[in-house]
């Protein structure tokens, strides 16, 4: 069998395996296991052994043991539902074998009389003998039984028994690949190939080996064909040929000076390595990525204001209409008088709708500001010279390389963040994409106080809103939940709506997921023009919008939200001139790791290094909740305990980029690892 051949075994279909029929096969697609490679990632959680045998006289109860005896006797009842029984012994003593609805031919195939057989299951003993009931495995050939045995997470309908026979059969044919690593690599691992890496990641004495060479370079090959698919887009978008972007620095100088606040360095910084990209003839595909109130969106409207004056128009797209009409009055009020600035959105009328659609296609639009919708198939441009896209962090790979090219081959890229995310994870998130970050906050911007409190205490949480309301100052109140759980122990926002109205009537109001999406604005914008001073929602105000007079935050049952969730919250506040604050509300019955996170928060407003710290304490397999990020979700790989491979796979990207090495010998990587439909055209 060829290289070609042996990873195609290994992607084909679930049925071309003995013992798996459509009712195996269909419970296992069930547990995402679509062919033979996804079977290999899903690993033993323990396992029993059942290598050593014991005398009848020496069994011990409720244990699982291994034993080997002599049928003697069947004794199959006429009564119903009563179960079968087999009479074994061996020279120490009796055991009987007890059977529920299993037929006389099966009993008397597995349990001959007089022949000798092994057997392993749990012992029980009822009218002082010893018995196993319905045991799994039985076998004339010792050596079957005698074995450590996994144990697995199993799908129901699946016997471990079968399971351990599938997952056997497949490595015992497991194919040899030519290998795709170079020397230099390999030495890392002690040379072991990837054949040999995964039987003995499948041996029952490696579960939970994650420091041996096998497991880390299995971990790798993850990490590296994940970054070798980034590089190859990168490269892709690289050759991309476009018109340079000429406009007078001169005229984005006159903005900043009229500005009523001075830019960061590293806001300067991201704005020179942006301009750059537009002056460029290769097509920018950029992110900016910024910590909660760092200043991103003036340095990407100063990147829309240059690509104006290049002559190009400007597609600036937000997760909310409340948000893009936000970046839409902003930008009016900083940009010159004769750019034509326009906004749309669901509630536009039809006629408003065709007028914008026309105007945007004779170039009478400048910079168009809106919801997802400005990208759909209708709308068209003369000349699209850059779209950016705000707080679009749950974009994939996939679907930013179909906004790359959707674009065209002149129209620059922008993408921005504020979810700050440890190196590794932006290595493998963002790895397709060139990277500008803020990490210094606006003077102008005052850490916000975070204290906690315990649940019981909420009358002085009461006492405190009182106090901020005669000041004119809007709290948000975030809840877990919507509505109330019996199962969990979270806060509903509807009943601490009903409870908040009791006390400050008039005052408040309550979305969530639940909420239409025109009733969402209307409440949002009604926050917005201060008429009302509470809003109780649930997390789906995590991202988004300026409310400059919110300036406190309370959360409910804080230990049930990440650091990375809860920082964000947080600096849903904070926004105006005024002192804000961060009430943490949670039970006395904490966990330590509760406690880690919240000491965290109430310590430290930089949103990298509570990510890094957040990372941290999740532990080994849990990357950050990310997996809306488009993360590849990794099998083995850990941004934490792997942190060298992930460093060791960028040294090995950039030395084959700067070599341009032929990839074609990564194929097989690329195939089994799923990413291959993005770089399909591999030789």
């Amino acid at each position: 069998m060829d290289n070609k051949s042996n990873y195609k075994y290994l992607l084909s279909d679930l049925s071309n395996l003995k013992g798996v029929g459509i009712k195996t096969k269909n419970l296992l697609v069930k547990k995402k296991i679509n062919n033979i490679f996804d079977l290999l990632w899903k690993l033993p959680k323990s396992y029993t052994d059942r290598s050593l045998t014991s005398k009848v006289k020496d069994l011990h109860i409720g244990e699982n043991q291994t034993i080997t005896v002599i049928p003697k006797k069947f004794f199959f009842p006429r009564i119903r539902n009563l179960p079968n029984r087999v009479l074994c012994s061996d020279e120490t003593g009796e055991i009987d074998c007890v059977f529920f609805n299993s037929y006389e031919g099966y009993i008397k195939k597995i349990l001959p009389i007089g022949k000798e057989v092994t057997i392993s299951g749990k012992i029980g003993f009822f009218r002082n003998k010893y018995q196993l009931t319905n045991p799994k495995y039985v076998s004339e050939d010792s050596s079957l039984i005698r074995q450590k045995h996994n144990s697995y997470s199993l799908t129901e309908g699946i016997s471990e028994k079968i399971y351990n026979k599938i997952i056997n059969q497949i490595i015992e044919n497991l194919p040899i690949l030519e290998e795709w690593h170079s020397k230099n690599v390999l030495n890392k691992f002690n040379n072991i190939s990837w054949n040999a890496s995964i039987k003995e990641l499948h041996k029952p004495e490696n579960i939970g080996k994650y420091k041996e060479k096998f497991y880390q370079r299995l971990a790798y090959d993850e990490i590296f064909s994940t970054f070798l698919v980034n590089s190859e887009i990168r490269k892709k978008i690289k050759k991309i040929k476009k018109k340079s972007k000429i406009f007078n620095i001169q005229d984005q100088e006159k903005i900043i000076q009229n500005l009523n606040f001075l830019l960061t360095n590293d806001q300067r910084k991201c704005l020179d390595e942006i301009n750059k990209d537009l002056y460029s003839s290769t097509k920018m595909f950029r992110l900016l990525q910024g910590d909660v109130g760092s200043g991103k969106t003036i340095v990407s409207l100063l990147s829309a204001h240059n690509t104006i004056n290049s002559g190009c128009q400007v597609a600036f797209m937000a997760p909310t209409e409340i948000l893009a009409k936000q970046h839409f009055d902003f930008a009016k009020k900083i940009f010159p008088k004769n750019f034509k600035i326009e906004f749309i959105s669901g509630k536009s009328n039809y006629k408003n709708k065709n007028d914008v659609l026309k105007r945007l296609l004779s170039n009478e639009i400048d910079i168009i500001f809106g919801t997802h919708a400005i990208f759909q198939k209708k709308i068209v441009f003369k000349n699209l010279g850059l779209i950016i896209i705000d707080e679009q962090h749950k974009f994939g790979v996939n679907q930013r390389k179909k906004l790359s090219d959707k674009g065209g081959d002149n129209c620059d890229v922008l993408l921005m963040t504020a979810t700050p995310i440890p190196r590794t994870l932006t290595m493998t998130i963002y790895g397709d994409m060139d990277l500008s970050i803020i990490r210094e906050k606006p003077r102008s911007r005052k850490p916000i106080k975070t204290y906690s409190k315990l649940e019981s205490k909420i009358d002085e949480v009461i006492n405190f809103i009182k106090k901020q309301i005669k000041l004119e100052n809007q709290i948000f109140w975030v809840c877990p939940l919507i509505d109330e759980s019996k199962k969990l122990d979270h806060a509903s926002a509807i009943k601490k709506y009903e409870f908040l109205k009791k006390i400050f009537p008039n005052r408040v109001s309550l979305i969530h997921g639940k909420t239409s999406s025109e009733d969402k604005e209307a409440i949002l914008d009604n926050f917005l023009k201060k008429k009302f001073d509470i809003l109780v929602s649930t997390t789906i105000i995590e991202v988004g919008i300026d409310f400059p007079n919110a300036n406190v935050i309370i959360i409910e049952n804080a230990n049930k939200f990440g650091l990375s969730q809860l920082h964000q919250l947080r600096g849903r506040v904070g926004r105006g001139k005024k002192d804000s604050t961060c009430i943490m509300l949670f039970k006395s019955n904490l966990s330590e790791n509760a406690k880690k996170r919240i000491n965290i928060l109430k310590n430290s407003n930089d949103g990298f290094e509570i990510s890094e710290e957040d990372m941290k304490i999740r532990g080994f397999g849990d990357v950050l909740g990310f997996k809306q990020s488009g993360i590849k979700n990794f099998k083995l790989a850990d941004p934490i305990h792997n942190s060298d491979l992930f460093l060791l796979a960028e040294k090995e990207i950039k030395r084959i980029e700067k070599n341009n090495e032929d990839i074609s010998k990564f194929k097989p990587l690329i195939k089994l690892y799923d990413r291959a439909d993005i770089i399909n055209d591999i030789a």
